[in-house]
C-alpha cells in the first residue's frame, strides 16, 4: 500500500488488497477456506494481547502494546475484507441487515444492561 495516499473506504481497502495479493502471485492460496484460516489465526493472536489482563488492564492499553492490538485488528480487518471479496459479499450491506436483526432479537426492553443470549431473554 502506498504511503503517501490514505484509504478510504471498503472498495479502496479491497481494490488495494487485489493488487497487493495478485502483484505476489498469492491469488492461487486465498481459497475461501485459507482466508477464513488465516482469519482465525489473527484473531486468535489479537487475543493473545489481552490473555493475562485484567478487565481494568485491557481497557488502558498504552504506547507500543496499543500499537501492536491496533496491527493486529488491522490484520483481522484485512483478511476479512480479503474473504468478502472472494465471497463476493457486501459486508456494509451485511452488517447493515444484522443490525436489523439484532435489534430483534435482542430488545432493549428485555435485553438492557444483560449479557443473556436472546435465547434465554
Amino acid at each position: 500500500m502506498s504511503d503517501n495516499a490514505p484509504l478510504g473506504g471498503l472498495e479502496e481497502i479491497r481494490n488495494e488488497l487485489r493488487r497487493f495479493a495478485a502483484e505476489r502471485e498469492w491469488d492461487q492460496f486465498h481459497s475461501p477456506k485459507n482466508l477464513a484460516t488465516a482469519l482465525t489465526i489473527e484473531a486468535a493472536e489479537l487475543l493473545e494481547h489481552f490473555q493475562w489482563l485484567t478487565e481494568a488492564e485491557s481497557q488502558n492499553l498504552e504506547g507500543e502494546e496499543r500499537e501492536r492490538v491496533v496491527l493486529e485488528l488491522a490484520d483481522v480487518f484485512l483478511y476479512l475484507i480479503r474473504l468478502a471479496d472472494k465471497l463476493d459479499a457486501d459486508l456494509v450491506g451485511a452488517a447493515q441487515r444484522k443490525l436489523v436483526i439484532n435489534a430483534k432479537k435482542y430488545p432493549v426492553s428485555l435485553s438492557k444492561g444483560s449479557a443473556k443470549k436472546y435465547t434465554e431473554l
